[in-house]
């Protein structure tokens, strides 16, 4: 049973920082994409960021969106089945419900789509004000 629980999220000033955690259990496959997606109300869900866990060089091992390109950093822990972004110089567009997940394939040139994904977490609030 696959599980991807998120953490970090809460309120921030414009220009504040969070990081966020995803912890993956239950995964059994050696290599995965590892994504991050955003939903604010009333928008649909947005690829943020996508990492995948092989540390492959390839081209499309880490990869932003244009609209947190030099602010959000994606990284990953192995050894602790985490993934983590971090946001740095947050916005008040930043605000929105950010999700992890997982994707049993290694990251290709559409791993900022929603519908390549096979697991999700439940999400953690960001806000910015």
């Amino acid at each position: 049973h696959v599980q991807l629980v998120e953490s970090g999220g809460g309120s921030v000033q414009v220009g504040g920082s969070l990081r966020l955690s995803c912890v993956v259990s239950g995964y059994t496959r050696s290599r995965v994409c590892m994504g991050w997606f955003r939903q604010a109300l009333g928008k649909e869900r947005e690829g943020v960021a996508h990492i995948d866990t092989s540390d492959d060089m390839s081209a499309y091992g880490t990869i932003y969106s244009d609209s947190v390109k030099g602010r959000f950093t994606i990284s990953q822990n192995n050894a602790k089945n985490t993934v983590y972004l971090q946001m740095n110089s947050l916005q008040s567009e930043d605000t929105a419900v950010y999700y992890c997940a997982a994707d049993q394939q290694p990251c290709g040139w559409r791993s900022l789509l929603a519908s390549e994904y096979d697991y999700w977490g439940q999400g953690t609030q960001v806000t910015v004000s």
